[in-house]
């Protein structure tokens, strides 16, 4: 398999992964503004700062208001990660991939793309923004869904899970540091204990992770639970320890991979040894911050041994 083309998976995968991920990432807040109590107001600029987006969006708008964050994060083509960039980066991936991925993927990626185009409206304006992010989690979710039910299980198929799951990974960060943002905004009063309840509840809802979270942790939604279980639970698909596991689980069947494999096991051994479950605050926010410094490493270990740079 051609190291381009293996790139080429891989980022596809992220990219799926990252609109996902996105979308679910504004439902939270968009959800926050009506369960929460009138009187708390939430910051959107904070799901630029989660994403590491200050200097591109503060060039781009001077007002951090709901709207601008909103189309900043779903339709500014100047935006590398916005949905409509990382559309446009999968179907040019896809394009030059068609001899390894299923050539439906092809049609569903063109549908996903129009879409967008055509009711990218719907997801600034706050009217009709719920169902468009949920057909966009829909969209997402069938092109994955057809390649996993479908591709061979062979070196493509490893650098797709590759791409997913570190994308995930990454993504569940983020998640759970927009859930703490907002808890760190609410002012210390009778209502906040009541809204922490519903901020976790939130973020468990944006990732699927509600009924699986009752189920494993027998507890009403409090948020250190909340956090252990997205951060360490082994079965649930979305959490950081479930992540990193397939991560080395697809090394394993790739070639040269050996060095790969021991350095990620040896930084799983000590993964959340820095994470405080009784602490959840500034020093919660430290710890995700990490654990995405972490991540962004594993990709440069990756690129590094499957798809260097010719000089």
């Amino acid at each position: 398999m051609l190291s381009k083309v293996a790139e080429r998976v891989y980022w596809t995968a992220r990219y799926l992964e990252r609109i996902e991920s996105t979308a679910r990432i504004i439902s939270i807040y968009d959800k926050l503004l009506f369960d929460l109590p009138r009187d708390v107001s939430l910051s959107w600029y904070n799901l630029i700062m989660i994403n590491s987006l200050e200097k591109d969006f503060d060039e781009r708008y001077s007002v951090r208001d709901e709207r601008n964050v909103v189309k900043f994060l779903l339709g500014d083509e100047s935006n590398p990660s916005s949905m409509l960039s990382s559309l446009k980066a999968i179907r040019e991936n896809i394009r030059t991939t068609r001899d390894v991925v299923l050539e439906e993927t092809w049609e569903l990626t063109n549908e996903l793309n129009l879409y967008v185009q055509d009711h990218l409206q719907q997801g600034i304006n706050r009217s009709k923004r719920h169902e468009f992010l949920d057909n966009i989690i829909k969209g997402c979710q069938q092109i994955l869904g057809l390649l996993y039910g479908n591709m061979p299980h062979d070196a493509a198929w490893d650098f797709l899970r590759l791409g997913r799951n570190l994308e995930r990974a990454d993504m569940t960060t983020r998640n759970l540091d927009a859930g703490m943002a907002a808890i760190l905004q609410l002012e210390d009063d009778d209502a906040a204990v009541n809204s922490h309840q519903i901020i976790w509840g939130n973020v468990l809802r944006s990732l699927n992770a509600d009924l699986s979270y009752r189920r494993c942790m027998r507890s009403s939604v409090k948020g250190d639970a909340v956090v252990e279980y997205l951060l360490a639970n082994e079965a649930f698909p979305r959490s950081i320890e479930h992540c990193i596991e397939a991560l080395i689980d697809s090394c394993t069947h790739l070639p040269n991979s050996k060095t790969l494999v021991t350095y990620l096991r040896k930084e799983k051994q000590s993964l959340f040894d820095a994470v405080d479950y009784e602490e959840l605050g500034p020093q919660l926010r430290e710890c995700l911050n990490q654990l995405q410094i972490m991540l962004a490493d594993f990709h440069s270990h990756i690129s590094e041994t499957w798809f260097p740079k010719i000089q």
